[in-house]
């Protein structure tokens, strides 16, 4: 079955460029605040840090998924080969770095795409009801299998993850990020792909809807928890807007989050470039992949050479967050100027077309 929409008239979308780099910022914030061994607590900046979790990371894949839709509708055959070999790419560096950082992303995003350039035919709605399916067959994995299997809560190791069972079991059900459902994101985003981005209608649309889900996953979810957590505990957690597990409910929260954020950038991006603003964050926002490898071996390696991981305040990883996110920036924009992609950019188009 073919596409069911016409691919947007126009040039490369710079607001798409701009949430990938807000989607950044908020990935280093939550990976920042992990790593340092921030405790729960009160404040502004806790409120902050608790509601990027998994929302961030959630935008980053939709976002995913957009690219891999506006790739399929120049051309399936060509874009189904050159999906294959960028997931290899992705799956070998994901590896590499899960032997320095057990919350990578990448391996995650190889099979995202393997199955998502799969799916890549379907009608919009035949996807929606994938999105549906995979929801629903998580809450049943999670009803009927050990969710913490292989996981230690205390330091949040995963033993047993290089064996085939276990990566296999934290890749599709309790893992940071399983295929199972996270792939929905990845599929959301390809339907993203076939409106008219462009259009103000249609970024307003994805304001306000993204708001509403936002605003009615959180809402649902406190009534529910209070309600269940009277009655047990473990039940409440099923009814979380939290990534871990990742319920419907941080489903429908996540990809709110992601259209509220994609649907405001596409809308500012022309006044920021009027102000002279998005020349500055574009270039950061157009090699994350670089820059999310950074943030592990360079932002991560400084500070634990300086005893910061363990112990830390919010407030002081908000602030490291936000020096390395303006490190990151200034480099990028420096390197822009003589390279048209970011060094990791480069070799994966080297390697994978």
């Amino acid at each position: 079955m073919q596409s069911d929409q016409k691919p947007p008239k126009g040039n490369r979308l710079e607001g798409l460029d701009l949430a990938r780099y807000v989607a950044f910022v908020g990935m280093v914030v939550v990976n920042f605040t992990i790593v340092m061994g921030v405790e729960n607590g009160t404040g502004v900046l806790n409120t902050l840090t608790v509601a990027l979790e998994g929302r961030a990371a959630a935008t980053f894949v939709v976002l995913a998924g957009i690219g891999l839709g506006l790739a399929g509708l120049k051309g399936l055959d060509q874009t189904v080969w050159v999906t294959i070999k960028r997931a290899v790419f992705l799956l070998i560096v994901g590896l590499l770095n899960m032997t320095i950082f057990d919350a990578d992303i990448l391996h995650y995003y190889a099979f995202y795409f393997l199955f998502g350039v799969g799916l890549l035919a379907l009608s919009s709605r035949a996807l929606t009801g994938v999105i549906l399916g995979l929801n629903l067959v998580f809450t049943i994995m999670i009803l009927t299998l050990d969710y913490d299997a292989g996981w230690n809560w205390d330091d949040h190791t995963y033993s047993g993850f290089w064996t085939p069972a276990g990566f296999i079991r934290n890749l599709v059900f309790n893992g940071w990020h399983p295929v199972i459902p996270w792939l929905g994101f990845v599929l959301f985003g390809i339907i993203l792909s076939r409106l008219a981005l462009a259009d103000r209608s249609t970024q307003t649309r994805l304001i306000v809807g993204g708001a509403a889900a936002l605003a009615a996953a959180d809402g649902i979810s406190a009534i529910l928890t209070t309600q269940l957590g009277q009655l047990d505990p473990e039940l409440a957690a099923l009814a979380t807007t939290g990534p871990v597990p990742p319920m419907p409910l941080y489903t429908v929260a996540g990809l709110g989050a992601a259209c509220l954020v994609i649907g405001l950038c596409l809308r500012v991006s022309d006044r920021l470039r009027t102000m002279g603003v998005l020349r500055l964050l574009l270039p950061a926002g157009r090699q994350t992949l670089t820059l999310y490898i950074a943030h592990i071996l360079i932002g991560m390696g400084v500070l634990e050479a300086l005893g910061r991981l363990g112990g830390q305040t919010v407030g002081q990883a908000v602030f490291a967050s936000a020096l390395f996110c303006l490190a990151a920036t200034i480099y990028a924009l420096i390197w822009a100027k003589w390279f048209k992609r970011g060094p990791i950019e480069a070799l994966m188009r080297k390697v994978a077309g």
